[in-house]
């Protein structure tokens, strides 16, 4: 295998879990709403938290076990509204059911009274100094609220073993009803947070705390072997092993700049490849050990009926480009789908995981992809968002999420003031929720640059559409001869007219195409690598190319993109890797959607996460691989690619080919895949197509009608 640089494992650290990311802070504040934004953003900027004693308190707050005791109490609100003086509480004790007493920091309004509380709860440290959670204190306590970071248990100063995410369900009810019933709270909790403290907001939400009233959670991770550890059951090798290592003590340690992360990567069996950092790491181990979706899983996995017991207001953010999307993605599904809820909102952003809560890092361009009018005021959102449903304010400032008109060499010009569908261009009024003023869901489309609000998501104007695989025989590499077409039998497409005009017929094509995995030489994949320009990773005989003719018209996806193959192959197990691409007039050819791998399955899990079924050798097998959602438009002169292959390395493990379990596999073979796409085997791509025949369509790309 190839040598993995040092900077590739960086990458891997900050691009797959951000864990010494900051959390979303206010930045360029369009509409001036805060008065002390100023000075807070100045703070976070230029200031550095220095280590604080977590057992000395600047303020005695009151312990209590009883963690009802207070619930029937008149709240006494204090009626100001912003520029409270603020005192500090550091290593404030809370004890659980258990006995064990989490430590938390608390900035609280000086002046008398009960105020609402909005609590993280985060295994990377409430003193870690990149978070600067004194600068988020200060700002949500000048408004009017206790602000409360807590330590989960095992990490930081909170005693007790961490266990993941499995415990912070119980924790996080017992920390809120506690917090719920001091003295200086008005018994109304709220909770935000990013990652996992984005997920431990959901788990917590789960058990039904009396005083939960709603929660913000900002990429959370929920769909297990499907995103972690595994993605599509294919084990995440460059954040599984990596993030446990980090996290294998009390506090994150990051300090990994002299191992050989190539020798690692490399070793097998995997299960010993943590000693070759100087460690065994128990939760990496417990990761390999539990390779189905079994009950170890099973604990934190939501259900149907989990997602119709939440009827709290819940607002997502997730990003198009951020590795949590499908668990972010999964949650807001799952609540409409089971739940009588109608106060959740969605936010998406041409965002990687740390732009969906850093404000620094919503950059443009994303890899080589431009992403213009992307910064946004998430703090100012979240703030009225907490306004609204724990002061019952109608006071608060409106959501600056989509205030801006961005505007680039692809952005068409439309009206800022029509309704068109269920689709409003940016800074209309009809998809606002009352006095809340925050759009049910507010979306980015890439490729496009613009800023749009939906009253569900994914529209209700979507139509999956098939686009079929097909090829004259050698599809392999970017010069060979495999194409998409929209439409099996004719040469003319019939979506969006004439948007793609096949020039292939297909009494010239063949049934299949055939490339041979080896896992001792898997394809390269930039780790890190979001929307970059992936050609020159194309011309390797392993990965097939489709590729449509130039598009006349534009093409507008929004929501879940995944592909149907039909395969065969040689060996017992193996996988399938799929990536989406927009490749321009010029050849550059962009890779879409949140992870930089694209979307993969490993051929055991092909009928379910649940349970493991080897392959028959040469039996043709239907797969199914998501890519997850995307929200992009290719614009005319473009080509929509689709690459087929087995592997991508060092982010997925590669499969040895054997069907052994693989924490404990040391052999390898090489696998011959073949690829079907005739009448009988119709691998396609399904797209989330906007139609454009529909409003939504006419109303942003009417123009090239």
């Amino acid at each position: 295998m190839k040598e993995t640089s040092f900077a590739v494992v960086i990458v891997t650290f900050l691009a797959f879990l951000g864990v010494l990311s900051g959390i979303v802070l206010l930045a360029d504040n369009e509409t001036s709403i805060l008065e002390d934004a100023g000075s807070f953003l100045n703070q976070q900027q230029n200031s550095s938290i220095p280590p604080v004693d977590p057992v000395q308190n600047t303020s005695e707050i009151s312990n209590t076990t009883n963690l009802s005791s207070n619930s029937n109490q008149t709240p006494k609100n204090n009626t100001k509204s912003t520029n409270y003086s603020v005192e500090t509480v550091l290593g404030q004790k809370t004890p659980l059911r258990d006995g064990v007493q989490l430590v938390s920091d608390i900035w609280i309004p000086t002046e008398e009274g009960q105020y609402p509380v909005i609590m993280i709860r985060t295994p990377y440290g409430r003193s870690n100094p990149q978070m600067n959670y004194t600068g988020m204190g200060e700002y949500f306590a000048r408004q009017g609220y206790v602000f409360m970071v807590q330590d989960v248990r095992g990490k930081g100063d909170s005693p007790g073993d961490f266990g993941f995410l499995f415990q912070e369900g119980q924790d996080g009810y017992d920390s809120i009803e506690w917090a719920a019933n001091q003295s200086w709270s008005n018994g109304r909790v709220g909770m935000m947070g990013f990652d996992y403290m984005g997920t431990d907001q959901w788990l917590a939400a789960r058990e039904k705390p009396p005083h939960l009233v709603c929660i913000a959670p900002t990429a959370a991770t929920g769909r297990y072997m499907e995103e972690v550890p595994s993605i599509g059951g294919v084990f995440y090798m460059g954040w599984a092993l990596p993030w446990t290592l980090v996290n294998n003590g009390r506090v994150s340690d990051s300090n990994t700049q002299n191992l050989n992360w190539t020798s690692i990567f490399n070793h097998r069996p995997l299960s010993t490849a943590d000693e070759l950092t100087g460690t065994q790491v128990a939760l990496y181990r417990q990761f390999l050990e539990h390779q189905t979706r079994d009950d170890y899983w099973k604990r934190i996995q939501f259900t149907d009926q989990d997602f119709a017991g939440i009827n709290i207001p819940v607002l997502t953010t997730t990003g198009w480009f951020d590795v949590n999307q499908p668990g972010a993605l999964f949650y807001w599904n799952g609540l409409k789908k089971n739940s009588t809820l109608s106060d959740q909102y969605l936010i998406i952003g041409p965002w990687t995981h740390e732009g969906t809560f850093e404000t620094e890092e919503q950059v443009s361009p994303v890899g080589d992809l431009q992403v213009p009018g992307t910064p946004k005021d998430l703090l100012a959102t979240q703030l009225a968002f907490f306004n609204y449903y724990l002061k019952n304010s109608t006071d608060s400032p409106q959501s600056t999420v989509n205030n801006s008109n961005s505007s680039s060499s692809n952005t068409i010009p439309s009206n800022n003031n029509t309704t068109i569908s269920n689709i409003n261009i940016t800074n209309t009024s009809s998809t606002l929720n009352g006095p809340l003023n925050l759009p049910r869901a507010t979306v980015y489309i890439t490729g496009l640059s613009k800023w749009i609000n939906l009253t569900t998501y994914p529209p209700e104007d979507m139509k999956i559409t098939p686009l079929y695989l097909n090829s004259r025989g050698q599809a392999n590499t970017l010069n060979g001869n495999g194409f998409l077409q929209w439409n099996l039998t004719s040469t003319n497409a019939s979506l969006n007219s004439s948007a793609v005009n096949s020039t292939y017929s297909t009494n010239l094509t063949a049934n299949s195409d055939g490339y041979t995995y080896d896992p001792a030489n898997p394809r390269p994949v930039t780790s890190g690598g979001y929307a970059i320009n992936s050609i020159s990773t194309e011309n390797r005989s392993d990965v097939l190319v489709y590729t449509t003719t130039a598009l006349e018209e534009p093409v507008m996806i929004l929501g879940p993109v995944t592909v149907e193959l039909y395969a065969a192959s040689t060996a017992r197990d193996t996988d399938f890797v799929a990536r989406i691409m927009d490749v321009y007039p010029n050849g550059t050819t962009i890779n879409l959607g949140n992870f930089e791998s694209g979307g993969s399955i490993r051929a055991r899990f092909r009928q379910g996460f649940d349970q493991e079924i080897l392959l028959e050798p040469g039996k043709i097998e239907k797969y199914r691989i998501e890519l997850y959602d995307m929200g992009h438009v290719f614009l005319p002169g473009h080509k929509i690619r689709l690459e087929i292959s087995s592997s991508a390395y060092p982010i997925l493990h590669p499969n040895p080919n054997t069907g052994n379990p693989i924490a404990t596999d040391t052999q390898q073979q090489i696998a011959n895949q073949t690829i079907y796409h005739d009448l009988e085997h119709q691998s396609s791509l399904l797209l989330p197509v906007i139609p454009s025949n529909s409003s939504t369509y006419k109303g942003l790309l009417g123009s090239y009608l």
